[in-house]
């Protein structure tokens, strides 16, 4: 059961690195022909940037490795010290901003992975508010369907209850 889930988790996973890929080559061309301006778009935005922000996140959280002693000393060939490890110890346990020091000077993380995620949550609230107004503007009655009924005025143009 628990190997059906993780072929389950890595399909989805998989499916949503191809639909990235896809969206990388998509975001660009709508910016060329306009396509910006429907939901989709947003929505591809968001999904790459989730995508990337949760990669980068990754990148961060394991690049200590198993044994961050063995890592920083025969990786990176930085001493490992302990006591300065000790000493701040909440730091390399947070979630964001991500930190796996090997001693006070050298950080495991590289330098754009905080930069990264932080970029990409800002695509994601954007994408987010700018995907609720469109949702709001459909809803209200303010959105396509509904400018092309008052340009149209009262004429009832469906075909079930035209006689």
């Amino acid at each position: 059961m628990e190997a059906i889930g993780v072929l389950a988790v890595t399909g989805l996973l998989v499916a949503w690195l191809l639909w990235s890929l896809w969206n990388l080559y998509r975001i660009p061309a709508g910016l060329r022909d306009g396509s910006w301006q429907r939901p989709l778009w947003w929505a591809r935005l968001w999904s790459l940037a989730l995508f990337v922000g949760c990669v980068a996140w990754l990148r961060g959280a394991l690049s200590g490795g198993l044994d961050v002693g063995e890592t920083c000393e025969y990786v990176h060939h930085q001493t490992y010290d302990s006591a300065y490890l000790a000493a701040h110890v909440d730091e390399s346990g947070w979630l964001f901003p991500l930190h796996e020091k090997c001693n006070g000077a050298y950080d495991l993380v590289p330098a754009w992975v905080n930069p990264t995620i932080l970029n990409c949550a800002a695509f994601v609230l954007l994408a987010t508010a700018v995907l609720l107004w469109f949702g709001v503007r459909c809803f209200t009655g303010r959105g396509a369907s509904g400018s092309a009924v008052r340009r149209l005025g009262d004429a009832d143009l469906s075909p079930v209850t035209r006689r």
